[in-house]
């Protein structure tokens, strides 16, 4: 169910924020991460996409895939566990006035991702969008705290699940079409206690640039670019890190607060759409003004 949250206080500021969350995906998280700006109206500019993004039951994908919808777009969300989540976002997708359905299911397993695709194709006939975005992140104070089965995982989830769809969406990929993939502002400055997630996030900006200068995706115009947020405030981060981390962050970057997952979604509305046609294998920061280098 959509609420509007009218006096929505940030995290770590004192800053009045109007916009929507989406209930079911945020109910134990307090403050509740912002979902969907009211200010944002879309302007066509996905106007019958089909936009495909995984991840996309909660936190940043949650919100692109409402930001997709107000431009047009018809959804396909892919998840791993969440049901209330997914079932919230296709719901506010609909009452939009997009198609969206929603596929359960392991990413980083390829056969899934084979499947997935397949169901989408046979629903819509073709894909315009993808956007990589499902990721796991997990806390270690050591490298030797990080065991092979979470090595594993991480990687799964975050990075070789980018080869799967790709790998299987590239035969229904129309002419023209988008990637975008989820990177991270740690991909740049790495993380001392996110070792093997910082790594994978890496992987992706590598991936990102090698995959845009593939002849394959030149030759059907394929753009290809990712996007690296920074402290951006959304379930996963209470979830993974402690109350002292979690009562400091956002706080150490220039705005001094988290982002909010409305706030992303313009930059991924950018890389799917013509506006960005002559952009490709490049990184959008969205990081409340850290300057990182590449």
């Amino acid at each position: 169910m959509k609420k509007e949250n009218e006096n929505h206080v940030n995290i770590q500021t004192q800053e009045p924020q109007k916009g929507y969350y989406i209930d079911d995906s945020t109910k134990n998280v307090s403050p509740e991460p912002v979902m969907e700006s009211p200010e944002y109206k879309g302007s066509g500019r996905l106007k019958n996409k089909v936009a495909v993004i995984t991840g996309g039951d909660s936190g940043i994908g949650g919100a692109v895939a409402i930001a997709f919808a107000k431009e047009g777009a018809n959804l396909a969300i892919l998840y791993l566990d969440s049901d209330d989540d997914a079932a919230a976002i296709v719901r506010r997708v609909k009452e939009l006035g997009a198609a969206c359905f929603s596929i359960k299911g392991d990413v980083g397993d390829d056969t899934f991702a084979q499947k997935a695709v397949q169901q989408i194709v046979d629903q819509y006939g073709r894909i315009d969008v993808l956007v990589n975005n499902a990721g796991e992140q997990h806390v270690a104070e050591s490298i030797t705290d990080i065991t092979p089965a979470q090595l594993d995982r991480t990687f799964r989830t975050n990075i070789f699940s980018m080869f799967y769809m790709v790998k299987a969406a590239l035969p229904h990929l129309s002419k023209g079409a988008a990637i975008v993939n989820t990177t991270s502002v740690t991909a740049y400055r790495g993380s001392s206690t996110l070792l093997d997630y910082s790594s994978t996030k890496g992987a992706i900006v590598s991936f990102t640039r090698a995959l845009s200068g593939n002849q394959e995706i030149l030759d059907k115009s394929i753009r290809v670019n990712g996007v690296a947020p920074g402290p951006i405030w959304t379930p996963l981060i209470p979830a993974t890190f402690s109350q002292e981390h979690v009562e400091r962050f956002g706080k150490d970057v220039p705005l001094e607060r988290p982002g909010q997952p409305y706030e992303l979604a313009p930059a991924y509305v950018y890389l799917a759409s013509s506006d960005s046609s002559y952009v490709t294998g490049q990184v959008i920061h969205v990081n409340g003004g850290e300057v990182v280098n590449g």
